[in-house]
């Protein structure tokens, strides 16, 4: 569609594998040394792993194409099957018969001759399962029994595992570890980092051109990346369609702009979706504790507020304590000592008739009582004198027990000293 108007031999975004675009990159390089070690060093089981779209057919491709004709290749790539229909498609894979109604013993006989026959005649048998995470564990014990069938001196036949990253943590349960005890040579394939996506999208339009070969900038590539965490797979998907909406709007000169349409437009569509890079910046988890953690935590902030109240408790007992007491002391303490006296009010009057003559005389417009009526008052009560201390009075005795007063009267009377002291 877009090949004749960028000058490109095909599309270099392909999602078949193509071991003809297979970027050596750093992990590939190391990955694809693994791989060929294991198999011609007879190193047993090799396990290689990644994630979906990491590349890993292309690599498992390569390292099938190195190698010489005397290598005999099984390679599974259906594996919903159960222990006995993975026998079945091993033997036919090597172009033998497992026939019907052959019992399992039968079966693995057959296969162990062809093997034997194969060693003999200088040729290596090698068994290759893709997408191995999806075996079921008799199946995967099957595939164990397998390499069993060796010589005094080496295996009969080489394994390798290519699966997703969940295929290690089916490694490890316990049923397998006579499995895994088996592998010798194992990698897992990393991501690409953003100069690494840069040079694999360059990579696959120079290996596509006619003439002089279209090149994504730096900004182009790295806004590729971001959005394809440096997946091959997720990176061929957004470069395609980067190539599709700039032949659309004829523009032969890749743009940021450009690149971001194409990419919302893949969003949008459900074709991709956020990257992860993207949504853990945006949405980060807060640190959980465990179970068992958060429980411990409790229960200590739970003693130190136990701790917290009892403290107050016993404050508050102490100063009601010491309340009492001095409120004890105060009125078993106090006594009143006898004042001299210095002056008294009402002063002291000779008789009673002074102080009537002190009453005013009624008013002019009210009649004089006649003589008749008045009848004689009788004498009033001497008033009670109220005595006044001095200061020359001598002090209570609680005066020698100034700290105490002191504390009662701040306590009782909020002031310094007493009133009649002023």
């Amino acid at each position: 569609m877009y090949e004749r108007f960028y000058h490109l031999r095909e599309r270099p975004f392909s999602l078949s594998p193509d071991p003809d675009y297979l970027y050596p990159s750093r992990v590939h390089k190391e990955a694809l040394s693994y791989l060929r070690y294991g198999i011609e060093g007879h190193a047993g089981f090799i396990v290689i792993t990644g994630e979906i779209g990491s590349g890993k057919t292309t690599l498992l491709q390569t390292a099938l194409r190195g190698l010489d004709h005397q290598t005999s290749v099984s390679r599974i790539v259906n594996t919903m099957l159960d222990a006995r229909e993975l026998l079945e498609a091993v033997m036919l894979d090597f172009g033998l018969d497992p026939g019907t109604g052959k019992s399992k013993p039968v079966l693995l006989r057959d296969l162990a001759r062809y093997l034997v026959e194969q060693r003999r005649a200088g040729r290596l048998a090698l068994l290759v399962i893709d997408e191995a995470q999806n075996l079921s564990l008799a199946a995967l014990e099957e595939v164990r029994m397998l390499s069993n069938l060796e010589t005094e001196k080496s295996k009969l036949i080489q394994i390798a595992l290519v699966g997703q990253p969940n295929l290690r943590d089916l490694l490890r349960r316990p049923e397998l570890e006579q499995l895994r005890q088996r592998v010798t040579v194992s990698y897992h394939l990393q991501a690409l980092d953003s100069a690494e996506t840069a040079a694999y999208i360059n990579h696959r339009l120079r290996r596509a051109a006619i003439g002089a070969p279209l090149e994504f900038s730096r900004d182009v590539t790295d806004l590729i990346h971001l959005h394809s965490d440096g997946v091959p797979r997720k990176i061929n998907v957004i470069a395609d369609a980067v190539l599709l909406f700039g032949y659309g709007e004829e523009q032969r000169t890749i743009t940021v702009d450009l690149t971001q349409e194409a990419i919302e437009e893949l969003e949008q569509t459900g074709v991709i979706q956020s990257s992860d890079r993207l949504r853990t910046r945006t949405m980060q988890p807060l640190p959980r504790l465990s179970t068992a953690v958060q429980e411990e935590e409790l229960q200590a902030r739970e003693a130190r507020l136990a701790e917290r109240e009892r403290q107050i408790a016993e404050q508050q007992r102490v100063i009601s304590e010491e309340f009492r007491l001095l409120k004890l002391r105060a009125e078993q303490t106090v006594i009143d000592p006898p004042l001299k006296a210095e002056w008294a009010w009402p002063p002291p009057t000779q008789s009673a008739e002074p102080v009537a003559a002190a009453v005013p005389a009624p008013a002019a417009s009210v009649p004089a009582p006649t003589a008749a009526a008045v009848q004689p008052t009788p004498a009033a009560p001497a008033p009670q004198r109220i005595v006044m201390p001095t200061r020359d009075v001598p002090p209570p005795r609680f005066a020698t027990h100034d700290g105490i007063w002191s504390r009662l009267r701040r306590t009782l009377f909020g002031t310094s000293k007493p009133a009649f002291e002023d």
